[in-house]
């Protein structure tokens, strides 16, 4: 299968082959990996019992999965993915706070599904081969994983397409005989090991996993949707049906893998580590298939994440090709899973994590869905790539490629919720206005949104009319095989 060669630049209508059937395997077989298990693990180890960690999770993967979800209409229109896409309401230099927000999210999850893959890995070899845990173990072995990842996503959409078919029906058999596998053991008791509620608090706990286990899935993927649906025609596929396909994908393939994270976490008694108590707990018929799991789910999921930081780092720098930005980004994502085995407690870090991503990226979401409605998916396609070719003017050029209204209201978002947030080892000021429970995605989406608004009453005429074209793009000169239409190696 040959390379892909489109960056961020617009997919022609030709080229737009896929279909709703296959945005529901992407979005279900890449996250059957341990990356996304272990966010089940979350709940039990904030001392809730099964049926409290089962209702977090659900509940907020469920509202999570209905805020994102219209996302992947918009690169349904576009024809390109979706930091590109928020030129219209950022403009065409300010969408650069998507790409880095997407690359943020995109490194973070891709070094952490190598970082718990890798570590399950060793400890399964250890137990069938005597492999010793040591940092030349846990090395190689990362390294092993980082390659892989790296091969699919630099052949692309189609190789890590292909791979999702084949893992959407594998990784959900091996899922099914890890229930057999920890049925034995499991209990619906909170573990004692916890010492009781993290928070100190049912509420305050209950929300916490909520947001962190629960509506942290969806919101993985405010910049990721648009890889996914800019390969599908709109022409011959309904809004409608994407929607749905959408919802149906990130539901199935956040619930599943998360609800499994959590009965094994009950099942191994999983209290204050996942990893080594899930091989520990694992009946010797099962340490093949967990190897497995481990492997290639890991291998799936990470490319995809891969394959998205490279497409961000390519927006960010228009004149590396998506295959050199990819590598790029494997390396510095590579150097924070060493960072992360070596220097992070895994809870606390990956807590962190989530809540401070959903916290900046949540406005930036909720003023790409306002800038969606007020142009009713209407959008200048080749307007947005005037950053790609370096060139001014546009519908969307706004002052100087920035609309700044739209960039300080996702500043002023993001900075309300950094104040709501509450970490384990930092706890923001206005939480003294929600007694203490983190509403900081709340917070950073309302007040964003609101600020918005206020700032742009009313639909700018690259939002109201997109197909105003009084406003012409003047095109410098570019160096030959530059430019966002160019193909890339």
């Amino acid at each position: 299968m040959p390379i892909e060669q489109r960056g961020v630049d617009t997919i022609p209508d030709e080229e737009r082959t896929s279909g709703p059937r296959d945005l529901v395997s992407i979005l279900l077989g890449s996250n059957l990996c341990l990356g996304v298990i272990v966010f089940g693990w979350l709940p039990p180890s904030f001392g809730l019992d099964w049926w409290a960690s089962v209702s977090s999770i659900v509940a907020g993967t469920v509202v999570g999965t209905a805020f994102t979800a219209p996302l992947a209409l918009v690169s349904l229109r576009t024809a390109t993915n979706l930091s590109t896409s928020s030129g219209a309401q950022f403009g065409v230099r300010g969408r650069l706070v998507g790409s880095v927000v997407g690359l943020l999210l995109a490194l973070g999850y891709t070094a952490l599904t190598v970082w718990i893959g890798g570590d399950v890995m060793v400890s399964v070899l250890g137990r069938l081969l005597g492999l010793p845990q040591n940092g030349v173990s846990y090395g190689v072995v990362y390294a092993l994983l980082a390659a892989a990842t790296v091969a699919g996503a630099v052949y692309g959409y189609r190789v890590l397409l292909a791979m999702s078919r084949v893992l959407a029906i594998g990784m959900t058999a091996l899922l099914a005989l890890g229930v057999i596998a920890y049925a034995p053991h499991f209990t619906t008791e909170a573990l004692p090991q916890t010492g009781g509620y993290l928070l100190g608090g049912f509420w305050p706990t209950w929300l916490l996993a909520a947001v962190a286990a629960g509506l942290s899935g969806p919101i993985a993927f405010i910049t990721l949707l648009g890889d996914y649906t800019r390969y599908i025609s709109p022409t011959r596929h309904t809004s409608r049906r994407v929607l749905h396909a959408t919802w149906l994908g990130l539901t199935a393939g956040l619930l599943v893998p998360q609800l499994f994270g959590t009965f094994t976490a009950y099942g191994a008694r999983a209290a204050l580590d996942y990893a080594g108590p899930l091989v520990s707990a694992s009946p010797t018929w099962y340490l093949v298939p967990l190897l497995l799991a481990a492997s290639a789910g890991s291998v799936g999921n990470a490319g995809l994440m891969l394959y998205s930081m490279g497409l961000d780092l390519d927006a960010i720098l228009p004149r590396a090709s998506r295959a050199r930005a990819t590598c790029t980004v494997a390396v510095v994502a590579t150097a924070c899973v060493f960072a992360g085995h070596y220097a992070w407690d895994a809870q606390s870090a990956m807590t962190s994590f989530v809540l401070l991503l959903t916290a900046i990226g949540t406005p930036w979401a909720v003023i790409t869905l306002i800038g969606f409605a007020r142009c009713r998916g209407v959008y200048d396609a080749d307007a947005l790539q005037v950053f790609n070719r370096r060139s001014r003017g546009g519908i969307y050029w706004y002052s100087a490629g920035w609309n700044i209204p739209a960039t300080v209201s996702w500043a002023v978002g993001a900075g309300v919720g950094l104040l709501a947030v509450s970490l384990p080892s930092y706890e923001g000021p206005l939480l003294s206005l929600t007694g203490g429970v983190d509403c900081s995605f709340v917070f950073s989406g309302v007040v964003g949104g609101a600020v918005y608004l206020l700032l742009h009453p009313r639909a700018h005429s690259s939002e109201g009319r997109p197909h105003d074209r009084r406003a012409q793009i003047s095109r410098r000169p570019a160096r030959a095989g530059t430019g966002s239409n160019r193909t890339q190696a």
